[in-house]
C-alpha cells in the first residue's frame, strides 16, 4: 500500500500547536488594506484555533504534519 501523503495546499494554511490544536489564518488580510481600520487589521492578524468539528475532517489530510 502506498504511503499516506499530506495534502500539499494545507501545509501552509494551518499550523498544529504542541498540544495538537489546529490554528488557522483569517481571510481578508492580503490586499486592499488601505480602507480598513487599524483595529480591523489587528484583529485579522490573530490566528484563532479551529472549531473541533472542522478539526476532525482536517486531521486526516494533515496526517504527516507535526
Amino acid at each position: 500500500m502506498p504511503k499516506m501523503k499530506t495534502h500539499s495546499s494545507l501545509k501552509d494554511r494551518f499550523k498544529i500547536t504542541g498540544t495538537g490544536k489546529v490554528k488557522r489564518y483569517k481571510a481578508y488580510k492580503n490586499h486592499l488594506l488601505s480602507h480598513k481600520s487599524a483595529r480591523a487589521k489587528r484583529v485579522l492578524g490573530t490566528n484563532p484555533v479551529m472549531a473541533p468539528g472542522d478539526v476532525r475532517r482536517l486531521k486526516q489530510q494533515l496526517a504527516n504534519i507535526k
